[in-house]
């Protein structure tokens, strides 16, 4: 897909309607919810979700993240917390994928790539067949005990711009992106948008002087 110089921005790791409101308060196109996961951080309850979820205006894309790889599990979630958009941080199998569009038709469907090595090319590629949309993190679904996101990590992005380049659907990159680093990640990759969580977080919380920072270097790129 053509590259892009001005992505969206998804905060992800949302925990209540303030850090909801501070995130689109300097220009987050998109927030990320997190449900239940084997690990890592930004975890809240279902109902959270949907009481956050519908919260924001409708403008704001709201990712529901689930770790679920089957249909009729994933389905009874979303009809928990009602967001416009899933993130699916596990892969899941084509079949599924039919299923969830015959059943949710108005709700955008993003896979998740753990970007590893060639092999995630192939499987980016396969996924975006049936996919609205891929977004590229830096878990370790291999693991006993899955790392599926938020990890303060960064992947290689030579892979990810390989991946933006072979497919014809929106890319959001994700993996250890903060104020220093981000530059130079749209630069290489040029995807439709970035999502971070770690990078704006202290303690586990929104902080707003990073959340600032990390908007002000965004803002230098779309001026170039």
């Amino acid at each position: 897909m053509k590259g892009s110089l001005n992505p969206k921005i998804k905060i992800c790791c949302i925990a209540n309607k303030l850090e909801a409101d501070l995130a689109m308060k300097y220009g987050a196109t998109a927030i990320g919810l997190v449900s239940h996961m084997p690990s890592g951080p930004g975890v809240i309850s279902e109902k959270s979700i949907k009481e956050i979820a519908a919260h924001v205006p409708p403008s704001i894309d709201t990712f529901f993240l689930t770790s679920e790889t089957r249909a009729n599990a994933i389905i009874s979630q979303h009809q928990l917390v009602l967001t416009n958009t899933i993130q699916l941080v596990d892969k899941v199998e084509q079949e599924d994928f039919k299923l969830l569009r015959k059943a949710l038709p108005e709700v955008t469907l993003i896979q998740v790539i753990h970007v590893q090595d060639e092999n995630s090319i192939e499987e980016a590629k396969a996924a975006a067949s049936y996919a609205d949309a891929l977004l590229l993190d830096s878990g370790r679904p291999q693991l006993k005990t899955k790392i599926l996101g938020g990890t303060g990590q960064v992947h290689d992005w030579k892979y990810s711009k390989r991946i933006r380049s072979v497919v014809n659907i929106p890319i959001y990159l994700a993996g250890g992106l903060h104020n220093s680093n981000v530059l130079t990640a749209i630069k290489t990759v040029q995807p439709y948008g970035i999502d971070l969580c770690t990078g704006v977080r202290t303690d586990g919380k929104l902080n707003e002087d990073k959340l600032r920072a990390f908007f002000k270097a965004i803002n230098s790129v779309q001026a170039l």
